[in-house]
């Protein structure tokens, strides 16, 4: 099978393989031995590099003893590895797609997106993320904890030692939002106003005037990685769509450059929150 760039899905697909064979008590060696594999093969799955067929999965879960729902899951991610797009539905107490998400965005060295309803999950206070999950109906009272640490975990990536570098465009609208009271928008645009000064954060306010483009594309999140294809997220209130083909990363991309020249200069947008935050904003 062929070596191929790396993507997010092979990468996923990789390290799941590795940890099964750790908690099988197996190394690379023996492993190898029992499925009749060069080692570098193994190595190239690990690492995304080379393609995982179903047959040398099924052979490679055996050797290591995974059955269940461990097994399906990892089959199901095989099965998708050449599409051009995927999706993870709500399983447990916090879903699979809020798991795979926190894990791309701590990856990425580059952030760029668009939010058109709400505050970008990064940059959104302690009480606005509680506000947005209580009022949000398809998430179950037992879950709403957990989706807030999902939340506020998602804030860290952007203030680790080596963080992404960030673009958010925000729309108007969302700012606007009546999420909470005035006292808790008003903390929250305070504190984008903190959020934008961060070296590695900009943010551009997309003015409602200006925001056909915006309205078009809809909301998304282009994730650039070092050793990674870029992937393109865009996030639902039960799901997240990982879109990694080549033209329609470069479409999102269109997307961020016709923004680029519509949106509020970082310094206009920080005047902008400024008001919002003091009630000055008409």
């Amino acid at each position: 099978m062929e070596k191929r760039e790396p993507t997010i899905r092979a990468r996923e697909l990789g390290e799941s393989m590795r940890l099964a064979m750790v908690m099988a008590n197996l190394n690379g060696v023996r492993a190898c031995a029992e499925l009749g594999w060069s080692k570098s093969k193994l190595s190239r799955m690990f690492l995304g590099t080379r393609g995982v067929s179903h047959a040398d999965l099924v052979d490679f879960l055996r050797v290591c003893g995974v059955t269940g729902a461990e097994r399906d899951r990892m089959l199901a991610v095989c099965a998708e590895l050449r599409a051009p797009a995927w999706s993870r539905e709500q399983a447990g107490r916090l879903p699979r797609h809020l798991h795979a998400l926190i894990d791309h965005e701590e990856q990425a060295v580059t952030i760029r997106g668009l939010d058109l309803l709400v505050v970008p999950a990064p940059l959104q206070t302690d009480d606005y993320a509680r506000a947005l999950v209580a009022a949000d109906v398809t998430v179950p009272p037992n879950e709403r904890d957990a989706r807030v640490v999902a939340k506020l975990t998602r804030r860290q990536f952007i203030k680790r030692d080596l963080p992404p570098t960030c673009v958010f465009h925000i729309a108007e609208a969302a700012l606007r939002l009546p999420v909470g009271g005035h006292d808790l928008r008003a903390d929250q645009a305070r504190d984008l106003v903190r959020m934008s000064e961060r070296r590695n954060i900009t943010i551009r306010v997309v003015p409602t005037e200006r925001g056909v483009t915006a309205s078009a594309a809809g909301s998304f999140r282009l994730l650039e990685f070092a050793d990674f294809k870029p992937v393109v997220c865009v996030e639902s209130e039960t799901s997240c769509q990982f879109i990694e083909g080549t033209d329609e990363v470069t479409g999102y991309r269109a997307v961020l450059a016709a923004l680029a020249e519509t949106a509020l200069t970082p310094d206009e947008s920080r005047a902008f929150l400024v008001a919002l935050a003091e009630g000055r904003a008409g």
